[in-house]
C-alpha cells in the first residue's frame, strides 16, 4: 500500500486487460492513442503511437486536479517535475527511457519508452511464485541497475514490485525495467524536495523518520522485494499503518527457509543483511551485493532451470573479467550480452579453414584455440583475446580470406559477431570495439616481432 504521511507516494498505474474504453482520448499532443495501459492514484498511463520516430511509447498523464485537493494536487506536480527532470539523462538498459515531458497548463504528461509486459506485482502470489534462478537474474539487473542510477547521484525511493516491469517470453522473463522516478530524491538538486514517500511495505526504517537517505535505502527496499518473490509475502506484514511501521523498525523478517523449500541459508542471509534496520549493517555498495547475489548462482547454491542455458547475469560478470572488454562501462556490457551471439565449440571443431571467407568473429570467453597454418601450429589463444576480426576491419573482401585453419584446443565458448550485427550496436559500442580492436592489432604486431626474432618460439 501507498504510505501517507501525509503525502502520497507516485504509484505506477497496474497492466490492464484490453477493454472497450469510452474514455480514451483520440490523441495527446502529437501521439495517436491506442489504448489505456493503466491507472494510478495521481496518474493515467497510455500506450501511443510517435509517429515521427516510428515507435511506440507509453504517455504517463497527471490526472486532472480535484476540487478540495489544492495538497494533492501541490505534489502531483511535484512528482511531475522529478521525472521530467530526468528527461535523456537515464540510459541503462534495465531503466525505462524518459524521451519527453510536456508541462501542459491543464495535464501535464511524459513520454517514456513502451515496454509490452508486466509488473512483478504477477509473481509476489504464492500460487504465481518465480524460479529461484529467476529471482536471482532479476535481483542482480535491478542492483545494477540501481547502481547506475546511484552514480548520477538519484535515489529512487520507491522500489516496488508495480514499480518493476518484466518482459516475458515462453513462460520466461528475460528482461526487467526499473520505472516510476516520480519519488525520486536528487542529491545534487538545490530544489525542495518532499519526504516520506514510497510504499510502506518496501520502506526503509530511515525513509520513515526522515533520516538523511543514501543509495542504501533503495538496497533495502530492492531486498523487500526480492523478499516478497521469494516467500509470496513481503518482510512485513500488518493490518494497519502503525502496525507495519512497528515491525519496520522493531521486528525481524520470518526466515525464509520456513516461507519457501529450498531457498538456501546464504540468499536468506543477504536479503536480511540488505533488510537490517542501520544502513551501516547493510552491503556497502551496490556492486558488493550485486556480486554476492550472483554468486547464488555462480557457486550452484541456486540450480538454474531446465530451459535455461546460462544467465545474462553470468555473461555480465564473464565479460567484466574479459580483457578485451576492460575498457567497455556497464551499459555497453549489457549491450554485448544482449547483441552477441554465445556459442560452445567442442574440441577439435574448426572456427575457420583456410580459404574459407570470413563473415563472423569470435571473443574467446573461455577454452582455448589453436591456429595452424600450413599443418604447423603458429598461435595459441586464450580467453580475453578475438579471432576473425578482419571480417570486421578489413577495407577489401581479399583480406577477409583466412590464410590459416583455426581449430578448436580445449572445449570453448565465443563471444560472436558478424558485421552486420556491429552495425546495430551503439556508437559508443562500437567506439570501444575499434579501440579493443587496435589493442588486439598491437600486440599481434609486437608477437609477429618477437616470432621473427625467435622463429622457434609458438606466439
Amino acid at each position: 500500500m501507498s504510505f501517507r504521511l501525509p503525502f502520497a507516494a507516485s504509484a505506477a498505474p497496474d497492466l490492464l486487460e484490453e477493454a472497450d474504453d469510452p474514455g480514451l482520448p483520440h490523441r495527446i499532443g502529437k501521439y495517436n492513442i491506442v489504448s489505456r495501459l493503466g491507472d494510478g492514484a495521481t496518474s493515467e498511463v497510455f500506450l501511443a503511437v510517435d509517429g515521427f520516430n516510428h515507435r511506440n511509447v507509453a504517455i504517463k498523464r497527471v490526472r486532472l486536479p480535484t476540487v478540495g485537493e489544492s495538497v494533492e494536487n501541490h505534489y502531483r506536480s511535484h512528482f511531475f517535475a522529478a521525472e521530467a527532470a530526468l528527461v535523456g539523462k537515464l540510459q541503462h538498459p534495465n531503466v525505462v527511457q524518459i524521451y519527453d515531458a510536456v508541462d501542459d497548463p491543464a495535464q501535464p504528461y511524459l513520454v517514456m519508452e513502451y515496454v509490452a509486459g508486466v509488473t512483478l506485482r504477477r509473481y509476489c502470489r504464492p500460487d504465481s511464485l518465480l524460479a529461484l534462478d529467476q529471482i536471482v537474474e532479476i535481483g542482480f539487473k535491478c542492483a545494477m541497475a540501481l547502481a547506475y542510477v546511484a552514480r548520477h547521484g538519484l535515489i529512487h525511493r520507491d522500489v516496488k514490485p508495480a514499480n518493476i516491469l518484466a518482459v516475458v517470453k515462453d513462460d520466461q522473463i528475460t528482461d526487467i525495467k526499473i520505472t516510476d522516478f516520480g519519488s525520486v530524491f536528487d542529491q545534487t538538486s538545490d530544489r525542495t524536495q518532499v519526504f516520506r514517500v514510497g510504499s510502506l511495505a518496501y520502506m526503509s526504517p530511515e525513509q520513515l523518520d526522515g533520516s538523511t537517505l543514501d543509495t542504501r535505502a533503495d538496497m533495502y527496499s530492492l531486498a523487500a522485494v526480492l523478499y516478497h518473490l521469494v516467500s509470496g509475502r513481503p518482510p512485513f506484514d500488518a493490518p494497519n499503518q502503525v502496525a507495519l511501521m512497528h515491525q519496520i523498525y522493531h521486528a525481524e523478517p520470518v526466515p525464509l527457509a520456513g516461507l519457501r523449500e529450498g531457498v538456501p541459508p546464504r540468499m536468506d542471509a543477504l536479503l536480511r543483511q540488505a533488510l537490517a534496520k542501520q544502513p551501516a549493517q547493510r552491503p556497502a555498495d551496490w556492486d558488493s551485493f550485486a556480486r554476492e547475489w550472483s554468486l547464488l548462482v555462480a557457486n550452484g547454491e541456486v540450480p538454474v532451470g531446465r530451459l535455461q542455458d546460462v544467465l545474462d547475469s553470468e555473461r555480465f560478470n564473464l565479460l567484466r573479467t574479459l580483457e578485451f572488454f576492460s575498457g567497455f562501462g556497464e551499459v555497453e556490457l549489457w549491450e554485448v550480452v544482449h547483441r552477441a551471439q554465445w556459442l560452445r565449440h567442442r574440441y577439435g571443431a574448426a572456427l575457420y579453414r583456410k580459404g574459407d571467407e570470413g563473415n563472423t568473429f569470435h571473443i574467446i570467453a573461455q577454452g582455448r584455440i589453436d591456429v595452424y597454418r600450413d599443418g604447423q601450429r603458429v598461435a595459441q589463444l586464450g580467453a580475453g583475446t578475438s579471432v576473425g576480426e578482419m571480417v570486421y576491419l578489413a577495407p577489401s573482401p581479399d583480406l577477409r580470406v583466412h590464410s590459416a585453419d583455426v581449430i578448436v584446443a580445449e572445449p570453448a565458448t565465443t563471444i560472436t559477431f558478424t558485421p552486420d550485427a556491429v552495425e546495430v550496436l551503439s556508437p559508443a559500442t562500437r567506439h570501444l570495439f575499434d579501440a579493443a580492436f587496435i589493442r588486439v592489432l598491437v600486440r599481434r604486431l609486437h608477437a609477429a616481432h618477437e616470432q621473427l626474432a625467435h622463429p622457434r618460439r609458438i606466439l
